[in-house]
């Protein structure tokens, strides 16, 4: 150790609430990237593990390939783990509904293709011989074909063929429908007879572009068969793509990219993007703070030792020994303070983890465990990236100091340069603030250098405050837009069934355990004839309609639900039952468009001029229908719907309403073959996923053929609220984090200022300044540092709050942008309040030291 090192560590004990504070913003600062860091690795391993249960646990599938393919990769030392089942050949599907999807395709399954292929169970059990056979829940949903457990099939069994070519199930179907391209053929070759045992998910290694359903049979060792399906797992999947070109050998290859693309191996570059921009924005906003914040320690202390700089040049130091001696420093402040923030950013982000781990797991409907992931390379990533800012934080000011002429240094006059025109006050600044505050108002401006770093530490604690905040709240926001509301657990709705049908259905789901309440709703879609005098002039201005004509078209849904809620639903508006029931009963409708008013706020305004209008409706929406087969009712407007209506779907919104409410006797007189009804049935339970689940069996035993639609809308629900927990976590930890970086920023920042004027303040305090005024001189430069961080710290935060919203709606939400006045309120009150503490602190050690001993002190 040099006499410089020696130096450097005396001046680091000399002023040890800096040198604390700093490592204190350090310890912030690492603890925050290896935060972000561990908590990226953790979630990365734990999409992983989880697309691997869900899709399989391999990197690339070759298909087609023969048995002895099969027989060199179960060799091959460059694969960790292989896989297969025979390719046994397509059958054609009778009567599906998919035109791209017309065969059913068999594979044969050994063991260990049982247990390296997920393959999960809707009902039944596994086939156990070459004679059973698992049926996928998409033939059905996708494929409109049922099949049940207890079936037999007898399926015509061969090869897809392109003349002489065999084809795969990569190869899409071949329809022959373009002009000058002949259609596949299917050459069958085997009757082959099996009894359904199980129906089961969609298979994860079935590509969406197959041309046929996988059925899942058991392996016949005596059946000649020599096309396969190899899976293998890479012992390093970053070589997969280089691994497939130089293995496949002509045949077709498809990578996992369910498991890749979480691994940022697939070709899914906005996932990509997504994946590491977000961790750079992070990266880069702790870094700006933790920059600054080391930064402004070590200008500040090379301040304080501008002396010794000075007389260390004149005694023969070199440029570079003094840069090294605050590059030393530095890294003995790196020393202590890294490791420490490494243990606990890893210790915090352990806690947050155990937080929101059944969250995450509820989220993703996940069985796998959200657990602490250490990397040892994404510590050690964080490790330099903390080295790196100290480095840049300290090398600035270094090369600065070493720079600065030696007898410049030694007088101590390159911080300090006033002249009369520098520091003067106007006569309306001294009436208005007195001695105390012109004094304090002069110190502002005799060291514009000093003064102007703490008012960007201010202005920075409040634009990353601001911005974290912003950031968090649009994510939140962004979260709520998929969050929707709903009174009832459970929904199934379909558009072709039968009314007898679906009755008989309800009957049934009605028995489900845990159900208490239930109704049954249809929706259907007509045009309306109104009168156009009877439109409200805002509805006018905001569709841009220019009507002429006596009368003019709308579109409108009427909902038809079930009496008793109809009834409940009129006398909860205060109206009379009597006036909406019988043979000329009206109808209560709900008109409401949206726009925008001159503050730029979303509103709803009414369709109407009216509370009550009459309008012909006819069947059907493209208004061809004969007027005089319409239906001529009378409706009252009214401000809401009942809580019971059924939407299409959870996630629907609509630009404008304009719905009919009416009670389900009157559904039959405005039946018509043109109009698009869709049914629903909705349930209240008190344990809805058991009753979801078991509804679903009940289902799955009718046989229904017709296109529905089954939602459990609580396991939404919940989804939702566990997306906007664990954004809240998050982003109050993000915002908390940056918030201490920002608060030990200012802290160090004015701290040592104070320290640097001891012997200026002695000297006020030696010719008769009373305590008082002398608080009140500091109270003055309070207000001074709040009033400049106001005038630069609201218009930066305003701007940067408004590139993030401009983000998050480029990126596809919806969110308005609105002022952040309640966060910059905040932050505000806190900067002034850590400035107020910081001087009540600063000054107390200033009043206690003696004022001769101040006044002697050179600060050498």
């Amino acid at each position: 150790m040099n006499i410089f090192h020696k130096t450097a560590l005396q001046s680091m004990k000399k002023s040890r609430t800096r040198t604390i504070v700093t490592i204190i913003g350090v310890i912030l600062s690492a603890a925050m990237i290896t935060a972000v860091a561990t908590f990226t690795i953790s979630l990365q391993n734990y999409m992983v593990e989880d697309a691997a249960v869900r899709y399989g646990d391999w990197h690339v599938e070759f298909l087609d390939v023969n048995s002895s393919f099969v027989q060199e990769r179960s060799v091959d030392p460059k694969a960790a783990d292989t896989a297969s089942f025979q390719n046994i050949g397509y059958a054609q599907l009778i009567d599906g509904k998919n035109p791209d999807k017309p065969y059913l395709f068999i594979a044969g399954f050994g063991r260990e293709a049982f247990e390296k292929l997920p393959v999960n169970l809707v009902s039944g059990r596994l086939p156990q011989n070459s004679g059973e056979i698992l049926i996928p829940a998409h033939v059905a949903a996708n494929g409109g074909v049922k099949f049940s457990v207890g079936d037999t099939l007898t399926l015509a069994v061969g090869n897809r063929m392109d003349n002489t070519k065999i084809l795969g199930q990569h190869d899409p179907y071949m329809s022959g429908d373009t002009e000058g391209k002949e259609g596949e053929k299917l050459e069958p070759k085997a009757d082959k007879t099996y009894t359904v045992v199980g129906i089961c998910e969609r298979p994860g290694f079935e590509e969406y572009s197959a041309p046929g359903y996988t059925l899942i049979t058991a392996e016949d060792p005596a059946e000649l068969v020599d096309s396969f399906s190899v899976f293998v797992k890479l012992p390093d999947p970053r070589g997969v793509r280089s691994y497939a070109d130089k293995t496949a050998a002509g045949h077709n290859y498809v990578f996992n990219d369910n498991v890749l693309r979480f691994m940022g191996l697939s070709d899914d570059k906005i996932f990509n993007t997504l994946l590491y921009s977000v961790g750079f924005i992070l990266v880069a906003l702790i870094m700006t703070g933790s920059v600054f914040l080391i930064y402004n320690s070590f200008n500040i202390s090379l301040n304080e030792r501008t002396r010794q700089f000075g007389i260390l040049s004149s005694v023969g130091a070199t440029a570079k020994q003094l840069r090294n001696s605050v590059l030393f420093e530095g890294l003995c402040i790196g020393v202590i303070g890294i490791p420490i923030g490494i243990i606990a950013g890893i210790g915090s982000i352990s806690l947050v983890i155990s937080f929101v781990a059944g969250n995450f797991s509820n989220l993703l409907n996940s069985t796998v465990p959200l657990t602490l992931k250490i990397s040892p390379a994404a510590t050690a990533a964080a490790a330099v990236v903390a080295v790196i800012t100290i480095l840049i934080s300290a090398y600035i000011p270094a090369k600065k100091a070493a720079n600065t002429p030696v007898m410049e240094c030694i007088r101590q006059t390159n911080e300090v340069k006033v002249d009369a025109g520098t520091v003067k006050t106007s006569r309306t600044a001294q009436r208005i603030y007195g001695l105390e505050g012109t004094l304090a108002l002069k110190n502002f401006k005799r060291n514009k250098k000093r003064y102007r770093s703490i008012v960007l530490s201010l202005t920075l604690s409040v634009v990353l405050f601001v911005a974290g905040s912003t950031f968090s709240a649009n994510l939140k926001q962004a979260a709520q837009q998929g969050v929707v509301d709903s009174d009832f657990d459970i929904m199934f709705t379909t558009h072709d069934m039968e009314e007898s049908e679906l009755f008989q259905l309800y009957e049934k789901l009605q028995t489900a355990d845990g159900v208490y309440e239930s109704s049954y709703q249809a929706i259907s879609e007509y045009t309306c004839t109104v009168q156009t005098e009877k439109l409200s002039e805002a509805y006018r201005n905001a569709g841009g309609l220019n009507l002429t004509d006596e009368t003019t078209d709308l579109l409108l849904d009427i909902q038809f639900v079930e009496d008793r809620v109809f009834l409940d639903f009129i006398q909860s508006l205060g109206l009379s039952p009597k006036d909406y029931t019988g043979k000329n009963a009206g109808m209560i409708a709900v008109a409401k468009d949206k726009d925008v008013n001159k503050d730029g706020e979303n509103v709803l305004i009414d369709m109407f001029t009216d509370r009550s209008i009459n309008i012909l409706v006819t069947p059907g929406t493209d208004g061809g229908e004969k007027k005089e087969q319409g239906q001529n009712i009378n409706l009252t407007l009214v401000d809401t719907i009942p809580v019971d209506t059924l939407p299409r779907d959870p996630s629907e919104v609509k630009q404008y309403v304009f719905m009919v409410v009416a009670p389900y006797q009157q559904k039959e007189k405005f039946d018509s073959p043109s109009a698009r009804t869709e049914l629903g049935l909705t349930f209240l339970s008190e344990s809805p996923s058991q009753s979801a689940d078991e509804m679903e069996g009940m289902i799955e035993e009718t046989g229904i053929t017709a296109d529905y639609a089954f939602y459990n809308v609580h396991k939404i629900m919940e989804q939702n609220r566990n997306i906007l927990f664990v954004v809240n976590v998050f982003t109050y930890v993000f915002v908390i984090m940056i918030s201490l970086i920002g608060a030990a920023n200012v802290f160090n920042t004015i701290s040592t200022n104070i320290r640097l004027r001891r012997r200026e303040l002695a000297m006020l305090r030696s010719v008769g300044m009373s305590e008082r005024d002398f608080q009140k001189m500091m109270n003055f430069e309070c207000a001074f540092y709040g009033m400049r961080t106001l005038a630069f710290g609201i218009p930066a935060a305003g701007i940067l709050s408004w590139l993030i919203v401009t983000g998050f709606n480029a990126g596809g939400a919806e969110i308005e942008y609105l002022f952040p006045w309640s966060s910059i309120g905040i932050s505000v009150l806190g900067v002034l309040f850590i400035v107020f503490i910081t001087m009540l602190y600063a000054v107390r050690r200033i009043k206690r030291e003696n004022i001769i001993d101040a006044l002697r002190d050179d600060m050498t």
